[in-house]
């Protein structure tokens, strides 16, 4: 790397004019050369053969706008095989030569001018002096010492620092650039760009579109190098369509090894990501229906996984019973229980979710909501987390129950989530869900929005109590209701002259059915 040491001596008045041309709408180049081309433009001012005077970057890169400064070089294009040596680029950066005794202390009173660019230091040393230091200056912001603040001025003058800006020739590599900025410069002009991903402990799990396969491999290895702790890059490869709920996976580069550990609202889970159902962004989601429940709560949870709701409300000092049809969610379900003490809260079942609900579900309701419910305190909730075809196993709850209903404020709460595309998705997921238990649920039901997961498609959990008539077989009204019914018919039929009238037809009829 190289210093050059020619400061730039623009008069304040050649500087005013300048500062008169540029709009908010126009970039400051950064190459020194254009600025000058921009000044020798201004009227009455001629500038005769500049770039004699001053050392500046290539022609090449005099032509690009700010924004390009700190990309890679164009000719990585196309690249799908990674050759990080091809990322070398030099830039020329403004610096402020200070005595290494007052860099910190000056540091503090430049943040505003001072370089902010993640992987290149700030401060550097002077190749020319051993007691001096180079402070890297903000391109955007830095062209000569009255670029400078009149405070930042000040500050310079107490220090007895000279205010001359320098420029430096920095070069960059592969590990400056970010991986945004690494794969806009590979993929074709224009196409989107891949920079997040799902991080499931050491792996990253990536979601690649068309266009980008061609460069999968080139785009895991980027997450990898880009990324602390990240060891293997894996892509989706079909949806979760299947029973068991996971999905087929390509390792795009790195470890082949698919155990994880991943730690979630102070709760561990370990388990094989390439065989069960894992969802980090679903944190926020796990968290919110954790806080739903209060210790001697009851939660049933349909589809399980491997234990993000169960849990945490396991922990909560409530009773669970968590359940998944996948062996593999269902073993590792036990492990992460084991793992975090509470395997004599949670009850654990290998079944399909509706032979869970038909069955232990309905036997623990009838425990749960029968005579002695009057007594009890705590809340029974029920989780249905599987967005996809969660609704459909509505219908496992209607006439699940015998016996007499118990009171409304006892009755199950229900949270089970769905997909929509729909304009108002809302509305279309309490309409879905309404027509499977053959009931309104509009004015009895809230929908929570839980995350955009595409481009017009929407998941959300629809929260509701079963309402009597629903869960229960038989809802005998009591002989109390009877009297007074049958009290009210006659009286009817008197008024009527024992003509029954077209709006009293229905209440003859219940009063037969119920004789």
């Amino acid at each position: 790397m190289r210093i050059l040491w020619r400061p730039f001596a623009f008069s304040r008045r050649l500087l005013k004019v300048e500062n008169c041309r540029i709009t908010e709408s126009e970039s400051i180049p950064l190459a020194w050369t254009s600025l000058i081309q921009k000044l020798s433009r201004a009227t009455g001012i001629f500038l005769l053969d500049q770039r004699k005077r001053f050392s500046t970057m290539p022609e090449t890169e005099t032509n690009q706008r700010d924004s390009e400064l700190f990309a890679p070089p164009s000719d990585v294009r196309g690249m799908t095989k990674l050759d990080r040596t091809a990322f070398k680029k030099t830039v020329t950066i403004p610096v402020l030569k200070v005595r290494k005794e007052i860099v910190s202390k000056l540091m503090r009173s430049l943040k505003r001018a001072a370089l902010q660019r993640p992987g290149i230091k700030r401060v550097i040393e002077d190749p020319e002096d051993e007691e001096s230091r180079l402070i890297m200056l903000d391109p955007y912001k830095m062209f000569t010492n009255d670029s400078f603040e009149k405070a930042e001025l000040d500050i310079l003058r107490q220090l007895n620092v000279n205010p001359q800006i320098s420029k430096y020739n920095l070069e960059l590599t592969y590990e400056n650039f970010k991986s945004e900025e690494i794969l806009r410069a590979v993929l074709p002009e224009g196409q989107d760009v891949t920079s997040g991903f799902s991080r499931v402990g050491h792996i990253a799990h990536l979601n690649l579109r068309d266009h980008q396969l061609p460069f999968k491999h080139l785009i895991g290895q980027v997450m990898i190098d880009k990324n602390p702790g990240i060891t293997s890059a894996v892509n989706k490869i079909n949806n979760i369509d299947n029973t068991y709920r996971n999905f087929q996976m390509e390792v795009l580069s790195g470890e082949e090894n698919m155990m994880t550990k991943v730690r979630e609202n102070n709760t561990t889970y370990e388990f094989d990501f390439s065989k069960v159902y894992w969802n980090p962004r679903l944190s926020t989601e796990h968290s919110r229906i954790t806080e739903l429940l209060k210790p001697g709560d009851v939660l049933f949870d349909v589809f399980a996984g491997v234990g993000p709701f169960a849990i945490p409300v396991a922990k909560k000092n409530c009773t669970v019973f968590a359940n998944d049809l996948n062996p593999e969610s269902h073993k590792w379900l036990l492990h992460n229980c084991k793992l975090n003490k509470v395997d004599q809260k949670v009850k654990v079942f290998n079944l399909d979710g509706k032979d869970f609900l038909q069955g232990p579900v309905r036997e623990e309701l009838m425990q749960q909501l029968g005579p002695l419910s009057k007594e009890r305190k705590h809340s029974v909730h029920i989780v249905m987390n599987l967005p996809a075809k969660a609704i459909e196993f509505l219908s496992a709850f209607k006439l699940l129950l015998d016996g007499q209903p118990c009171g409304s404020e006892l009755l199950p709460v229900v949270h089970c989530y769905s997909f929509s595309k729909d304009a108002n998705p809302a509305k279309d997921v309490q309409q879905r869900a309404g027509a499977v238990l053959g009931i309104s649920l509009e004015a009895c039901s809230s929908v929570h929005l839980v995350r955009n997961v595409a481009p017009n498609k929407e998941m959300l959990c629809i929260t509701f109590q079963i309402p009597a008539a629903v869960l229960y077989k038989n809802q005998t009204p009591n002989p109390g209701f009877l009297d007074l019914l049958q009290r009210i018919m006659k009286i009817h039929l008197l008024n009527a002259g024992g003509q029954i009238k077209p709006f009293q037809k229905k209440k003859h009829k219940l009063l037969q059915s119920l004789n």
